[in-house]
């Protein structure tokens, strides 16, 4: 295992109605003045809303508002509400919804007291400083309300950017807030949780016996947990256990200590920039072609995987086939949920491969911890996403 400092500062209220307790939070956190910042109008219909507005009410915590985010959340509205927090003199943003927003909300707390544009983050300029963030979370996938990573888009690009500075300060997290949510959507972020473990699961770092089992045990639970939502939405116990699993696998504590390699959600990043897609729907179709594609440098991880994850039985004399027995299980997994398996039945067009790889902005050089891709090695991961098939 390699050495590793691990910050986690935020606060979790889980459980049921506990967004009624988001005012007095804010208020405990620092909050005197709140921009609440959410997405479309499910929120509202819900009587959502209007439940976290009275609780900043009662908190005596005055707040302005800034709807309109949208999936893979979008530059224009962090400019925005960089603009409203700046004239309205904010100090904290409470975030309503899901990742998209989430993201947004850290990006537009990064972007207050920056002098410059905030984009700046997003091409290699570190985050020295960030309002404080708190989250009401309403979708179980990106894991933002637990970590200090954030995504958007602008234009034709969509990137990553991230700081302890954005860890939200605390999160609500009620499973019954995602009982409405459809199947597909619910598919979609169980994808990205699953990803995300994944991403830590596939090291070179040897000896990580306790992250490899607390991997193992999160992607075991979305395996036994999302056929069981998809089945019956309003299974409670099921949302609460899938809630959890998303919040435990992008806080990085499944990931401390080992190398990790993010060129999946790299890669899809393009995918879901270039389309417009859902994130967990362009991975189900990623992450199963990066995987058969390094499975070779790498086989007794894979194999390993195939065998504690998926249940498979170890071919010792060619541990090759169990690893990519693994593979073909979690891709009929994913297709079992409700996922694409490939680029047609994503919406993508195996003619853009060539736009895909240079977007994604290799050139010459090459990305990776667990295998270290050329644009050549891009491609190739690309077309086995186009061909694909269970």
């Amino acid at each position: 295992m390699d050495n590793f400092q691990f910050y986690s500062p935020t606060q979790f209220l889980f459980g049921k109605d506990a967004e009624t307790q988001a005012g007095a939070c804010v208020r405990r956190h620092g909050g005197t003045r709140v921009l609440l910042h959410y997405g479309g109008g499910s929120a509202e219909r819900s009587g959502l809303l209007e439940r976290v507005r009275r609780s900043l009410r009662e908190s005596d915590l005055p707040f302005v508002e800034l709807g309109g985010v949208q999936p893979n959340p979008r530059a224009e509205l962090v400019y925005e509400g960089i603009r409203l927090c700046r004239e309205e003199g904010i100090d904290f943003i409470l975030s309503v919804g899901g990742g998209s927003v989430i993201d947004s909300s850290k990006a537009i707390a990064a972007g207050v007291p920056y002098d410059g544009d905030f984009w700046d983050f997003f091409c290699a300029t570190p985050i020295d400083a960030a309002l404080p963030v708190g989250t009401v979370l309403t979708i179980a996938a990106a894991g933002s309300e637990g970590s200090g990573d954030m995504v958007i888009s602008k234009g034709t690009w969509k990137r990553g950017a991230g700081s302890d500075h954005l860890r939200p300060r605390f999160s609500v997290l009620n499973p019954a807030l995602t009982c409405t949510l459809p199947a597909y959507q619910t598919a979609c972020g169980a994808t990205d949780i699953m990803a995300h473990v994944f991403e830590r699961y596939f090291t070179r770092t040897p000896e990580v016996e306790i992250t490899d089992r607390l991997c193992e045990a999160v992607l075991l639970t979305m395996i036994r947990e999302t056929p069981r939502v998809i089945a019956d939405p309003a299974c409670y116990d099921a949302r609460a256990n899938i809630m959890w699993a998303g919040t435990v696998a992008h806080t990085n504590i499944c990931g401390v200590g080992r190398a990790q390699d993010w060129n999946s959600h790299g890669i899809e990043h393009e995918l879901s920039a270039l389309y417009d897609c859902a994130h967990g729907a362009g991975l189900a179709v990623i992450m199963p072609a990066w995987m058969e594609f390094v499975c070779p440098q790498g086989v007794e991880r894979f194999a390993q995987a195939a065998v504690r994850v998926w249940g498979c039985q170890m071919d010792f004399a060619h541990p090759e086939r169990t690893a990519m027995e693994g593979i073909r299980r979690f891709r009929q997994f994913l297709h079992s949920i409700g996922m694409p398996v490939n680029f047609a039945e994503l919406g993508a067009r195996e003619e853009d491969v060539d736009t895909l790889v240079e977007n994604f902005g290799l050139g010459s050089g090459r990305t990776g911890g667990f295998a270290a891709l050329s644009s050549e090695d891009v491609r190739e991961i690309l077309h086995i996403a186009v061909h694909a098939h269970l």
